[in-house]
């Protein structure tokens, strides 16, 4: 079985890819809060986003991976 780190990436061909940009709901939200979501209960912090993925899945980002990720869109 093929492993890999971060720290030790094989000399493979690797390709670049932009994540398509399909649009997702999301809210901030002002307090800590909990999400139930696929992988168990999620936690978020003051001023994380809760999100709704393509497939009505929910899950916590955190706000700064969000600032990183995202970029709010006008209806």
């Amino acid at each position: 079985m093929l492993k890999f780190s971060s720290q030790n990436l094989p000399a493979l061909d690797f390709k670049t890819a932009t994540k398509k940009p399909i649009p997702v709901k999301c809210v901030q939200i002002d307090e800590p809060f909990e999400v139930e979501t696929m992988e168990g209960t999620l936690r978020g912090k003051k001023g994380d986003w809760l999100m709704v993925g393509v497939d009505g899945e929910v899950y916590p980002c955190d706000q700064e991976i969000f600032r990183k990720t995202y970029t709010l869109t006008t209806p």
